[in-house]
């Protein structure tokens, strides 16, 4: 077990290169928080219907989510240096397109959402390659799992600010100047971070060197490429690889529920405020879950936690639906804040321990995938639950709605509980001295 000091946020933030490539990153992924915003009222006004602006944001959506493992993919074979700035460029001109179709009204409504998807095709996966790059910078045990505790909570916040950011934006000139700005942050964020001395192949400072492994796994790490032939260590990483998959389920299930469960939630808040005469409360109530999430995440990142990440995922699932389908039963929209934000402590742990698992799960050489699927799950899911709740707002009571919504989480818990079948995997920089592993 850590010191404290050695494994404080501090601590993380001090590493070599850990401080400024997070920063890096972060001017980028906050281009995500302000864009949807400023898309859907910049389309709204540029074609006088929410129809429109409600399909281009659906394509957006679903181009970016869909294609993340795929651009992960890219990024997993080609290197951050190579398949970072010309998916960020493509990304960023066409952002560039559609601020300057948008900024005056006439534009059909048929080349806004072609524009749209396509930029969503486009989309850099700068969390995933973040996420990625913690396990490079950092040593296993409590220093990385306070790094994915703050990357997790600083993500959410993103989604907090950059609607802020938006509607400032809006205010001083047009809505389509947020998709401008969006565009030059993910440009300078996505090459800041593509040429950091992070990325370099060799980079890994010295500081941040793994633990000396154990005399069974140096064994398990030497036996490859001491005693096997090198078609045999070929075979080992092809089994590697299908036991990385078999075990990336699991987060990516659970992520998947929890999409589900935030989805019908965001729905069902606007429809108990309605309920209650109270719409403007709405806002109150999500940011009770906001500060609960991340107080949930600082507070999660600090415990050394003596309980396995398998172990970890499905109990923290099944708090959160518990917590969420109690919070059906308020009875006003106070006590409704107070017990959602007591469901929010679970959000960034969960999603924490998800992303922590598929990367602990995952290939060497597919760990940027293992993240981009679990983000790519929840926000499916997310979007799979918010339709969800709209079909069963108003056939069922309201209480009954909250447990439906809440049932995705419990379900992906439980899907969780089987028995694990972790991977023969080597870390990364074992597998490095492994020569075939990963061919």
């Amino acid at each position: 077990m850590s010191s404290p000091s050695a494994a404080s946020y501090h601590a993380v933030l001090r590493a070599p290169l850990a401080g400024r490539t997070f920063v890096t990153a972060l001017v980028g992924r906050l281009s995500y928080g302000i864009v949807f915003l400023s898309l859907a009222l910049a389309v709204t006004r540029a074609t006088g219907s929410y129809t429109m602006a409600g399909t281009a944001m659906a394509l957006f959506g679903l181009a970016s989510s869909l294609l993340s493992p795929l651009r992960a993919l890219l990024i997993d074979r080609y290197g951050i240096r190579r398949a970072l700035p010309p998916m960020a460029a493509a990304y960023a001109l066409l952002l560039g397109l559609v601020a300057v179709l948008t900024w005056r009204p006439g534009t059909p409504g048929a080349v806004l959402w072609l524009f749209a998807g396509l930029t969503g095709a486009f989309t850099p996966p700068l969390g995933p390659v973040m996420r990625t790059l913690w396990r490079d910078l950092l040593p296993d045990g409590p220093l990385l799992q306070r790094a994915y505790s703050l990357d997790t909570v600083a993500e959410e916040l993103l989604y907090v600010i950059g609607p802020l950011v938006a509607g400032v934006l809006t205010g001083l000139a047009h809505p389509s100047l947020g998709i401008a700005v969006s565009a030059g942050l993910v440009t300078g964020g996505s090459l800041a971070l593509a040429f950091s001395p992070a990325t370099r192949p060799s980079a890994a400072p010295p500081s941040a060197k793994r633990p000396a492994v154990s005399g069974r796994a140096r064994a398990a790490a030497e036996v490859p490429a001491v005693s096997q032939p090198v078609h045999d260590g070929r075979a080992a990483g092809r089994r590697r690889k299908v036991a990385g998959a078999t075990g990336l389920r699991r987060p990516v299930v659970v992520a998947g529920g929890v999409g589900m469960c935030l989805g019908a939630l965001s729905l069902l808040i606007v429809a108990f405020a309605e309920r209650h005469g109270q719409l403007a409360a709405v806002a109150w109530v999500e940011a009770a879950l906001a500060t609960g999430s991340a107080v949930g995440g600082l507070a999660y990142g600090a415990v050394s936690w003596r309980l396995g990440l398998e172990r970890r995922l499905p109990l923290l699932a099944t708090a959160l639906a518990l917590s969420l389908a109690g919070a059906g039963f308020a009875p006003d929209m106070v006590a409704l804040s107070l017990l959602v934000g007591v469901a929010g402590l679970f959000v960034s742990p969960v999603l924490t321990t998800a992303y922590m698992l598929a990367d602990e799960v995952a290939d060497p050489g597919s760990r940027t995938q293992a993240g981009a699927w679990v983000n790519t799950a929840f926000n499916t899911g997310y979007s799979a639950g918010s339709a969800s709740a709209g079909l069963l707002i108003g056939r069922l009571a309201l209480a009954a709605c909250f447990v439906a919504g809440a049932l995705p989480s419990l379900l992906g818990a439980l899907a969780g509980l089987g028995k694990a079948r972790r991977p023969a995997r080597l870390s990364t920089r074992e597998a490095a001295a492994v020569p075939d592993v990963e061919q």
